[in-house]
């Protein structure tokens, strides 16, 4: 059984940084693409950030020159730095990612969620 465990998470003032990680752990072949989302109160889950194996980043245009998704292999991780944060990025931010446990079998996990508010 694979477990995504985030941390990182917390309050900050508009303007301010965060840097959230997720570490991947248990028996797997290799990871795919790995990915941020965000879920606001009574508003459904959204995609931040996602990023490939070979590196290749997309960012949801509301995050865009402010965030940055990035991963280590090694330790297979995936972090967020998350800069000039604002109110409206106020949410639970989950990871997630492909778990390849043989070349044609994957499987999605989804991290517990750790809370970011941005308030003064």
């Amino acid at each position: 059984q694979v477990q995504l465990v985030e941390s990182g998470g917390g309050l900050v003032q508009p303007g301010g940084s965060l840097r959230l990680s997720c570490a991947a752990s248990g028996t797997m072949f290799s990871i795919g693409v790995m990915g941020w989302y965000r879920q606001a109160p009574g508003e459904q889950r959204e995609l931040v950030a996602t990023i490939t194996s070979g590196g290749t980043t997309h960012y949801a245009d509301s995050v865009k020159g402010r965030f940055t998704i990035s991963r280590d292999s090694a330790k297979n991780t995936e972090y967020l730095q998350m800069n000039s944060l604002k109110p409206e990025d106020t949410a639970v931010y989950y990871c997630k990612a492909e778990i390849r446990y043989s070349r044609f079998v994957t499987r999605d996990y989804w991290g517990q969620g750790t809370q970011v508010t941005v308030s003064s």
